[in-house]
């Protein structure tokens, strides 16, 4: 994806953190995690709004994740949590695309997360034009259903103590990405499960910051 559709450089880093909503982590049948459970996206995985999300041959079962992501603005390396939200940029929606089957035969999340096509991304509002991201609605749409409504209220990590416990260990540079995790609803705990399948539309809304939309198509 080229940089001006997504308004920031192409991100060194994309930065992600699994179950970091309570009630997901409840459908999921998991554990609160005790510290952020990171894993990483690759940067081949960008889209922006309107371009498709491609589901590869390998996988059966691709899911939405709902996210807000963080755009970093400055090098943060082991920031405070009072000083963190200085080193962001901007915010976007984003959906973390996750290959279920492929992501859970795996063991590690990695590969089953980055596929091509598997970040859409976008729009980017400033920093300053967000109050307090952890006081943001969170929203997704398959073919226009609702099938997640939450807040970043219900995050269990915040975005200031994910930038402070990234950067303690790893250096956040400008125009790196972070994910901060998903809320309930996601496609593979319903009963039956939902997965995206070709002519599908997924929209990500964020109150504050804007709407992604992304078409799914079969490769």
């Amino acid at each position: 994806m080229s940089p001006d559709s997504l308004s920031i450089p192409r991100p060194g880093k994309i930065v992600c953190v699994g179950l970091n909503y309570r009630d997901h982590a409840a459908e999921s049948a998991m554990e609160l995690p005790a510290a952020p459970l990171l894993f990483a996206k690759w940067p081949n995985g960008l889209v922006g709004p309107g371009q498709p999300i491609v589901l590869p041959h390998q996988t059966a079962e691709v899911d939405y994740e709902a996210e807000l992501g963080v755009v970093i603005g400055r090098s943060a390396r082991k920031v405070s949590v009072e000083d963190a939200l200085d080193h962001v940029a901007g915010y976007v929606c984003a959906n973390d695309v996750s290959a279920r089957d492929i992501q859970f035969a795996d063991g590690q999340w990695t590969r089953g997360k980055s596929f091509d096509t598997f970040c859409p991304v976008g729009p980017m509002v400033s920093a300053g034009e967000v109050a307090d991201p952890q006081a943001l609605a969170i929203r997704c749409l398959l073919n226009g259903e609702l099938v997640q409504d939450s807040s970043t209220a219900n995050m269990i990590f915040g975005v200031a103590e994910l930038i402070a416990y990234i950067s303690d260990g790893i250096e956040l540079e400008g125009g790196d990405l972070i994910l901060t995790g998903t809320p309930p609803g996601v496609g593979f705990v319903r009963d039956p499960p939902i997965y995206l399948a070709d002519g599908d539309e997924v929209t990500v809304e964020i109150d504050g910051v804007g709407s992604l939309t992304n078409p799914v198509r079969r490769a």
